[in-house]
């Protein structure tokens, strides 16, 4: 057994964590002796903070609550004793002789204070340095002792964007407060999901290279899920997923490509499954061999003629709800393709004829069987400004009649071709503009996923 094994066994069977001990260093030993200081406002979202917590706890952190009034008392969604349950912690809601804020966020006495949710009062307050709820209490000495605070806001989208907020925001940034950016959707700025948090708070401590939590483990080669919560949000619908590149070929064996490598829309295919789908893959090329499951059927396509073959007959055969087009399709083929394998011997120049390829995606609303099938497009650029990416997309938008596009840009560290990573910028129908950070591409599956779902609700 190595040290880390020891010091988590220690920590377990420490008296102030034995309501959490079964679950204590669980998934990794990645914040294994961090102590953070978990400050819970009185947002709606709140309730978030119990999954959040226990989250942490199964990578090893000690996690310390500490609830304004507001979320201590008139918010019905989260109580004192369900965060003592949750963290194994007692959990501070007044201060008293005792300076808890002293002893949770004084100089070298916790590793981090997160404030999850973060509503904007309490951004106002910290921002202007009022000092009036045990929150605020913890967190004006964590600025004054220079403790590492992370905020994670949460509220409705015209107050995310108020002139006074952001302001707020952009003052707590530039005096060393973290913000983990929420989501815009659905006219609200929501709470960033605990698997995001974990991500930013692995980066903050620099842990494996600030890679996000797998949600799936290996064990004797089968992936097993080990999240708490089956979501069936897409229970019974049909989802058509596009992957890979497609080739086209100058002679029998060399082809025009580019470098995608399916991994998005393999991630996609993946969550929706998991999300109780049935899932057809319709993969062309990439770097990954896909896997077989119950309720997911797997197309293997070439060339861009047999992409569209394959996707107009599941599209004329099947009642599909919504259809992801994330293949990177070849742009352009040879005008002819010689039979025979082409002499390089030769010295002249070679000239190569190309003629466009045919925009499937532009074809999908028209061929499909549901005439309210919910479209998302895909648009990869290089090096472009978010406002550029956001201006193409809405363009992409006309051209196909889509109701969500995804545009990233692959000269991004992190995003390059074959990444595990990526960082999008999606649009609606409403021109409304989302920002996902760089993430593992599995959560960006999952977000665009909850996107669509509560579009086949609407």
């Amino acid at each position: 057994m190595n040290n880390s094994e020891d010091n988590c066994i220690n920590n377990i069977n420490k008296p102030g964590n034995l309501l959490v001990k079964d679950i204590y260093c669980a998934l990794s030993t990645d914040l294994l002796g961090k102590k953070i200081v978990l400050c819970i406002t009185g947002s709606v979202a709140a309730y978030r903070a119990i999954d959040l917590t226990r989250l942490l706890i199964r990578h090893g952190a000690e996690v310390f609550p500490v609830m304004s009034e507001s979320s201590a008392i008139s918010n019905r969604l989260i109580t004192k004793d369900i965060m003592q349950w949750a963290s194994g912690n007692n959990v501070v809601t007044k201060l008293t002789a005792n300076l808890e804020h002293i002893f949770l966020a004084d100089y070298n006495m916790s590793d981090l204070v997160l404030v999850y949710p973060c509503t904007a009062n309490t951004i106002g307050k910290i921002a202007n340095g009022i000092d009036d709820t045990p929150v605020t209490s913890v967190l004006a000495v964590a600025l004054g002792s220079k403790t590492p605070i992370m905020i994670a806001p949460a509220m409705h989208k015209s107050m995310y964007f108020n002139t006074f907020i952001n302001a707020n925001i952009q003052s707590l940034k530039k005096n060393g407060v973290q913000i983990i950016d929420p989501l815009i959707s659905e006219n609200k700025a929501k709470l960033a999901e605990p698997e995001e948090v974990f991500r930013a708070i692995l980066e903050r401590f620099n842990k494996n290279g600030g890679s996000a939590p797998d949600v799936v483990q290996e064990k004797k080669g089968e992936d097993v899920y080990i999240e708490d919560n089956k979501d069936e949000s897409l229970s019974g619908r049909n989802i058509l997923v596009t992957a890979g590149s497609t080739v086209e070929f100058i002679d029998p064996i060399r082809v025009i490509s580019n470098l995608s490598s399916g991994k998005m829309g393999n991630a996609i295919a993946q969550e929706a499954h998991r999300k109780g789908a049935n899932v057809t893959l319709v993969y062309g090329h990439g770097s990954f061999e896909p896997r077989e499951l119950p309720r997911m059927n797997i197309i293997k396509v070439s060339t861009n003629e047999e992409m569209y073959s394959a996707i107009m007959s599941e599209l004329g055969t099947k009642t599909y709800d919504a259809a992801f087009m994330s293949a990177a399709i070849a742009d352009f083929k040879p005008t002819t393709s010689l039979p025979k394998k082409m002499n390089t011997r030769k010295t002249d120049p070679l000239t190569l004829r190309l003629s466009p390829t045919r925009k499937i995606v532009n074809e999908v609303k028209n061929a499909s069987k549901n005439p309210r099938i919910f479209l998302v497009a895909f648009k990869a650029d290089y090096n472009r400004t978010n406002k550029e990416m956001a201006g193409y997309a809405l363009k992409k938008m006309s051209e196909c009649s889509c109701d969500l596009v995804v545009a990233n840009d692959l000269g991004r560290k992190g995003c390059e071709p074959g990444s595990e990573t990526n960082e999008v910028i999606v649009v609606d129908k409403e021109k409304n503009i989302m920002t996902f950070p760089l993430q593992k591409k599995k959560f960006i599956a999952r977000k665009l996923l909850e996107l669509v779902a509560a579009g086949l609700q609407s």
